[in-house]
């Protein structure tokens, strides 16, 4: 995929702080899907610090949240064939988001967010996640995310 599903939200549903294209001052975080999951990465600096060294965990879970609801709508696509173009008509909204901190995630090089599709049922889509570091996983996630009505 060239274009990250973020990318192909309309004008006005594109404000997201994580994952907004609209939002200047946001972090812009782009997810991709490539093949059965979903990709994205992001290279934290000094200004998300936790203790030295460490990625403060607010930061993560932005990460993780805008990451699934990004990879929620991509799976939505795939399962009822929605060509991935924009604009794209599906947008999903965080229900529930779980996070497991499984070590200290460093700061200054590129972390690695993976997203697997567990179910969807409904609106209702269950998202796995994986944030890695130097290629050790640093905290698993999973969200509850819920398609928007038209």
């Amino acid at each position: 995929m060239t274009k990250a599903i973020q990318d192909l939200y309309p004008d006005d549903v594109a404000h997201c702080y994580g994952c907004g294209k609209n939002n200047p001052l946001g972090l812009h975080l782009k997810t991709y899907l490539e093949g059965e999951e979903t990709i994205a990465h992001f290279t934290p600096d000094s200004q998300y610090t936790a203790i030295p060294g460490a990625v403060y965990g607010g930061l993560i879970a932005s990460l993780l949240d805008c990451h699934g609801t990004g990879s929620a709508a991509a799976f939505i696509c795939m399962e009822e064939n929605i060509p991935l173009e924009a604009p794209l008509q599906v947008r999903c909204m965080t229900a529930s988001l779980k996070i497991d901190y499984r070590q200290m995630t460093p700061l200054g090089v590129e972390l690695e967010i993976k997203g697997k599709l567990k179910s969807i049922s409904g609106r209702k889509v269950i998202v796995e996640m994986t944030l890695s570091a130097n290629g050790k996983v640093c905290v698993t996630g999973e969200i509850l995310a819920i398609r928007m009505k038209k």
